[in-house]
This record gives structure tokens, C-alpha cells and sequence, in this order.
């Protein structure tokens, strides 16, 4: 099936003018591409699909599962372990947490109030020695913090990078010598300083031990969660082992905020209620005039003026200011703090941000996972997570390899 439509069906399908689309790309609100053969101005349906939601109904139907039994009992080490995203994730794919670090008290208050038989070390990672692990964990996981690094020379060593988490999350895989170690991080890690800091732990997790799996960003749309996310995911294999790592395959469904607050496929009753974030007068009269899927390009002119200062004259779209999310689309990626200027995401129907249990809707989590911890530290636990769902896709990914490694070492040689 061809994967692209042309600006009149795509002005056609989304009932906007040739005029507002070409505007629309210029704001960055959907971005037209290069059509590979004929080099006309096309859209991605997947983009429209984004867009429209299941108003579009192309490819609907999810055909695709990463699903897989673990031959054996796979252990998972985590760093930097958050709220428990990730770690929830992978419990749900299939793996056994043994120990799990933190350095943030409310995160691991949050930790142990949901799993208490949970292994929560609290502090800093550089006070922790992970050797009596050595050779006993399947795979150590982390979402280490993006940091830039100090060079010497061209080839950046594990010393080099003494003093960041970084070289703490590779200090632990260098400790613990796990079949596979998985990173996450921001998109922008890509980017940073030029690509120069990726390229500092690919090398140094090289001298450990470690190729590298080409590096992915991962779409949290394309594995069951309701939201724009990216994150970037740096797999590592130990040298001695002669396996490929796949990342799993994206599903061809995209659920929307109604799946995640609504009762469905996803959660099989609407979502708690709970307390929540407000907005200030000012903001909440300014919200009031968004209509759902419109941001502050809604607002009469001189009110946007007003609203957006001096970024009203600069260029790019701004479309995550003065926004209101849509039903029939995902939700924007989510931030630690919901009511902030410039990351508002405002609930369809009521002029409001997301509850902390909406939050967590929305980032996967489940019903019965408690916070811990003022609401703002709740708001920033669930905004700093990895979507469960997303941990839960990574993880099976990681039993396949699991599965592979451990029956090609019972093969006769």
C-alpha cells in the first residue's frame, strides 16, 4: 500500500486548504516530505493518521506483537531507576528485578510502597559496589542523564568521563558483566555537542567490552502508549557474544488520550480521579478560548501578541504553547511540572491540566501504582518515566536475545 498522500487528498482527508497545510508545515504542525521517486511535496499517512487519529482509519488493526516467554529466570539490574517505568515495564515483559538504584527519596518511597520486596538502593550510584553481581544479572538497564563529557585525545576512555553518570552506568556493566546492558536517554542525546557525546559512550563502552547495536530513536506511539515520546535506547553486547540484537518491532495501532483516560483497550474502566496541578486566572482565561487540538495560533491576534511576548516574532511554530489535547490524538510528550509556560497540555473539556493519575494514564502506568510525595513530586516522577508499555516492548526485545544467547551456549560446538 502506497504510504503517501498528496497535498489535495491530505487537504481533502484533514477538510483544510492546500494554503493552511503549506502553513501548517511551516509552523511544524504536519511536515510535507520528499516522495522518493518523484521528489513532489508529499505527507506520511502515519503523520496524517497522528494527526487525525482514528478519525483516519488506515491500518488499524494491530497485527504486530513482540510477545515471548523467557526460557529462564532473566534478572534485570536498574539504574537510575525513577518512579519504576522501566522497571514495571520489563516485570510486565517477563524479567526479575534484583536491585534497583535511586538517588531521589520520594521515587524511592514510591518504589517501595508498590513493590516491597523490591531490592531499593537509595543514594548515589558512585556510593554503590554492584561486584557481587558479577556474572549473576542479565542485563543492567539505564537512564542515565545526558552529560557532556571532557575530551583527551580523539578516543574518549572510561576514565575520561570520571565524575558523570554516564561513566557510573559503565562502571556498574564493567562490574556486573551482563550478556546485553541497555541505555535510554533523551532524543537530543543524538545531537549533543554534535553527536561527540554519543560517540564518547560508544567508545568507552567499546573498551569495556561492548559493541554497539546501531543506535535508535524509539517513537512511544508505535508500542502502546498514548503519547508523543522519543527516547533514544544505546544497546550494548558483550564481545563475546556472536548474537544480533532486534529492537522490537513497532505496532501499527496508535492509541489515543481516549484510550489512555477513557475505558478500552488499554484500561478496562475510566481513569481514577485524583488531585491535580491548576492554572493561574491569567492562564486559565487564555486556555478557555483553545478549542481541542488548538494551540495559541486560536487565540484573536492581539491576545497572541500578548501571550507569547517576544516569541510571537520569532520563527517555528510554538504548538506546544497554550495547547489543548485532543481526544482522538495522542497526548503531547508529558513534562515534570503540567501547568509551565511553553508545555501546557490542557485537558479536552475542562480548562485544566492532567491529573496526576491522567499523568499516569497516559505514561502507562498502572491503576494501582502509588506516588509518593507532595503533587509536584508526584507530577515529576511520572514526567521523568519511561512508559511502562515502552519498557514492557524493550523488555521483550531483550528476552528474545536472552532466549538465543542462552540456548546457542547449549549447543554442542
Amino acid at each position: 500500500m502506497n504510504e503517501y498522500l498528496s497535498l489535495a487528498e491530505t487537504a481533502k482527508i484533514i477538510g483544510k486548504s492546500k494554503e493552511t497545510l503549506r502553513r501548517w508545515d511551516n509552523e511544524g504542525i504536519l511536515n510535507a516530505v520528499r516522495e522518493p521517486v518523484s521528489n513532489y511535496r508529499v505527507y506520511r499517512k502515519n503523520d496524517v493518521q497522528l494527526l487525525l487519529g482514528n478519525m483516519f482509519n488506515i491500518d488499524i488493526e494491530d497485527k504486530v506483537s513482540n510477545e515471548i516467554v523467557p526460557n529462564n529466570d532473566f534478572s534485570v539490574l536498574e539504574l537510575f531507576a525513577g518512579a519504576g517505568g522501566l522497571a514495571v515495564g520489563m516485570e510486565k515483559a517477563g524479567l526479575k528485578c534484583v536491585a534497583l538504584n535511586e538517588i531521589d527519596k520520594w521515587a524511592c518511597q514510591t518504589l517501595r510502597e508498590n513493590r516491597p520486596k523490591w531490592n531499593v538502593l537509595e543514594g548515589d550510584v558512585k556510593n554503590f559496589d554492584f561486584s557481587d553481581y558479577k556474572d549473576k544479572v542479565d542485563v543492567v538497564t539505564g537512564g542515565f542523564p545526558c552529560q557532556a563529557f571532557s575530551y583527551a585525545g580523539k578516543k574518549l576512555g572510561l576514565n575520561d568521563a570520571r565524575g558523570t553518570l554516564f561513566y557510573e552506568f559503565a562502571r556498574v556493566v564493567k562490574e556486573v558483566n551482563p550478556p546485553i546492558c541497555i541505555g535510554e536517554n533523551v532524543k537530543g542525546l543524538k545531537s549533543h555537542e554534535k553527536g561527540k557525546t554519543l560517540e564518547g559512550m560508544i567508545s568507552i563502552l567499546d573498551e569495556i567490552g561492548y559493541n554497539i547495536v546501531p543506535v535508535e530513536v524509539l517513537k512511544a506511539i508505535n508500542y502502546r502508549v498514548p503519547q508523543k515520546r522519543e527516547r533514544i535506547i544505546v544497546v550494548g553486547v558483550r564481545k563475546d557474544i556472536d548474537l544480533k540484537y532486534e529492537y522490537p518491532k513497532p505496532h501499527n495501532k496508535i492509541y489515543n488520550l481516549k484510550d489512555a483516560l477513557k475505558k478500552g483497550e488499554l484500561y478496562d474502566k475510566k481513569v481514577p480521579k485524583s488531585e491535580g496541578a491548576k492554572y493561574p486566572a491569567y492562564k486559565k482565561e487564555i486556555l478557555d478560548l483553545i478549542p481541542p487540538k488548538g494551540y495559541w495560533r486560536n487565540l484573536p491576534i492581539e491576545l497572541q501578541k500578548e501571550y507569547m511576548g517576544k516569541s510571537f516574532y520569532l520563527g517555528g511554530g510554538k504548538t506546544g504553547m497554550a495547547r489543548r489535547i485532543g481526544w482522538d490524538e495522542p497526548s503531547l510528550t508529558l513534562t515534570c511540572s503540567p501547568a509551565q509556560k511553553q508545555t501546557e497540555r490542557c485537558h479536552p473539556d475542562e480548562t485544566r491540566p492532567f491529573t496526576v493519575r491522567e499523568y499516569a494514564r497516559i505514561q502507562t502506568f498502572p491503576d494501582s501504582w502509588k506516588f509518593m510525595g507532595s503533587v509536584s513530586q508526584q507530577y515529576k516522577q511520572i514526567g521523568n518515566a519511561v512508559p511502562c508499555n515502552l519498557g514492557e516492548e524493550i523488555g521483550y526485545s531483550v528476552i528474545k536475545f536472552l532466549n538465543d544467547y542462552y540456548l546457542s551456549l547449549s549447543k554442542p560446538k
